[in-house]
């Protein structure tokens, strides 16, 4: 039932023959998630699959703003109270939810590599052999 209510809005939005941009896409899915099946090049070349969109494009259009002033503010929370004439609190809340919304990618830091002068060390204090040292020495680049 959700589904024939989004299709019809859809097509109320979209006509015929014309292209749809990310803002109406996004305000016609009300924030839900969807994935895009088919993508047509200007040049005419259509490609069809499954096609997530990127995170950022399903943020709607203030927030998208928002996050674009951001960049270009270098992340600077007073230049964004200038712009937008609003708090830090203000500024920090919509961050923070918009931050909420987006996947984010947690890496693990590989260790430090060992360098020459470490390896040395190492085998000058006795922690490690020469044959250790030297198949060390061996794997850097």
């Amino acid at each position: 039932m959700a589904f024939k209510k989004l299709k019809s809005r859809f097509k109320k939005v979209k006509k015929v023959g014309q292209g749809m941009d990310w803002q109406e896409l996004t305000n016609v899915t009300r924030g839900q998630r969807f994935v895009v099946e088919r993508v047509r090049l200007a040049s005419g070349v259509a490609i069809e699959g499954v096609f997530e969109v990127p995170a950022l494009a399903q943020l709607s259009a203030e927030d998208q703003v928002f996050v674009a002033a951001f960049v270009r503010c270098h992340g600077s929370i007073k230049e964004m109270e200038r712009i937008f004439g609003v708090s830090y609190p203000t500024i920090k809340s919509r961050l923070n939810r918009i931050g909420q919304g987006l996947d984010f990618v947690e890496t693990v830091a590989e260790p430090p590599r060992q360098t020459q002068s470490d390896v040395i060390e190492r085998l000058h204090r006795g922690d490690i052999s020469a044959a250790e040292a030297i198949a060390e020495l061996e794997g850097q680049p």
